[in-house]
């Protein structure tokens, strides 16, 4: 099997795998790159975790996941903001440990509606003051805030940014080592302005991370989990890899995949068909 070498695992493709599991069944597939979630990383601590990626041989590529800064001000927001400082140094310290290559690039959210809240455009300037607060730490740390728009079904309870025109533009106020924007392929694939938006995100530097997989309907009842392997849907990897590497991309291509059949199967078998999937959706569209 040929691995393109710029695949990276994200850890969400193999949800119920432990830390260890998933260093080792990536490596063992001959992919060199992983993206790590928050949740496995702090279940055996930050400075375990970061000796286990080192020991592995990987390279890091993100870490998800910060954000959900909708609230209105009070303890909450504080609290919400304290937790995205604490990623902040998490993904510092994950990327130092990563090997050669690897980019300290911590993944957004921003947060859906409130609780009995229809405003849109004010739920979406608090995202814009969060980002002013983190900025700072962010810079400090070395470490890219990577605003990723949600697909629009989201917009209610997670994200309510939808497009990559609109995370372009809560990025514009900030240097773009510091904000960028997650490429997500799930997310954006239907939005008419997507091509255009791709080049302006090159343009301005703020392709933080590319991360594929497909969609394919129906959705099932928990639309969370209708993220498909690449090639089971009717996403054009071909338009969007090539507007993506025209840009001068040349950093790592994330596979993420929330789905209850790909998470019930075995982690080995699950990187080996990414690779496989990846070789023929994807790959070819690099150059």
């Amino acid at each position: 099997m040929i691995v393109d070498p710029r695949l990276s695992i994200n850890q969400a493709t193999i949800k119920h795998a432990d830390l260890t599991t998933a260093l080792r069944v990536t490596a063992d597939a001959g992919i060199q790159a992983i993206g790590l979630w928050r949740e496995p990383v702090n279940a055996v601590g930050l400075d375990v975790a970061a000796r286990m990626l080192a020991d592995s041989g990987l390279r890091f590529t993100t870490h998800c996941r910060g954000g959900f800064f909708t609230l209105p001000d009070g303890p909450e927001r504080i609290a919400a903001l304290d937790d995205n400082r604490r990623a902040i140094e998490e993904t510092a310290t994950l990327a130092a440990a990563g090997a050669d290559g690897s980019t300290a690039v911590l993944v957004l959210v921003a947060g859906g509606l409130p609780a009995d809240s229809r405003d849109l455009s004010g739920a979406r300037e608090r995202v814009r003051d969060a980002l002013g607060a983190l900025a700072p730490d962010a810079e400090a740390a070395g470490v890219t805030l990577a605003i990723e728009p949600l697909h629009p079904m989201y917009a209610s309870d997670r994200a309510v940014v939808s497009t990559l025109g609109q995370a372009l533009d809560l990025a514009a106020d900030f240097d773009p080592r510091v904000v960028g924007a997650a490429v997500d392929t799930f997310h954006i694939w239907w939005d008419p302005q997507v091509l255009d938006q791709i080049a302006r995100a090159g343009r301005e530097g703020r392709i933080a991370t590319y991360q594929v997989c497909d969609w394919k309907t129906p959705l099932p009842a928990d639309v969370l989990l209708s993220r498909h392997y690449p090639g089971d849907g009717v996403i054009d990897f071909g338009s969007l890899t090539r507007a993506v590497v025209d840009t001068g991309y040349d950093r790592d291509i994330e596979v993420e995949i929330f789905h209850a059949d790909v998470w019930a199967d075995a982690p080995d078998r699950v990187v080996r068909r990414t690779a496989e999937e990846i070789a023929a959706a994807v790959s070819p569209h690099q150059s």
